[in-house]
């Protein structure tokens, strides 16, 4: 008698879509429309803006701020911190305050932001030299656990 064939792991359904019932909605993707992004152009995206969080020092354990983000930069900003092992909170959650050193926005935000964090603007022409010139690869575990400034 043999063994009987057990399906590969890329084959088998996840274990929480096994207890959805089939009719219930399914999450809805988080920027949606006409010109919404592929999924993967939002991974490559998130990637690069990872990789410059963690040079301005996020990683595990980190909390960071966003504020005045549009619905595509606020859904790769979210991202982009959940692969750093960060923590996002918005800029008017008040029990953050003195935790976060740390923050995500725009030139228009900015000015009505706190001084004592350090602010990422998308916007910026720096910030975006810097995003567009970096690699868009996944994160290492190396990259992930090292904190180019310490917080």
């Amino acid at each position: 008698m043999s063994k009987p064939i057990m399906p590969s792991c890329d084959t088998r359904v996840p274990a929480r879509a096994q207890h959805t019932h089939p009719t219930a909605p399914r999450r809805r993707p988080a920027v949606t429309g006409p010109d919404a992004p592929d999924p993967r152009e939002l991974d490559r995206w998130s990637n690069r803006l990872a990789r410059m969080l963690v040079e301005e020092g996020a990683g595990p354990g980190s909390w960071i701020v966003t504020a005045g983000l549009p619905s595509l930069e606020r859904a790769v900003t979210r991202w982009a911190i959940a692969k750093v092992g960060a923590t996002a909170t918005p800029a008017v959650c008040t029990d953050t305050r003195g935790r976060a050193h740390l923050g995500v926005t725009t030139k228009a935000a900015r000015p009505t932001l706190s001084p004592d964090i350090t602010w990422l603007v998308l916007d910026d022409r720096a910030t975006l030299v810097r995003y567009l010139t970096g690699s868009d690869a996944p994160l290492t575990p190396t990259e992930r656990a090292t904190t180019a400034r310490p917080h």
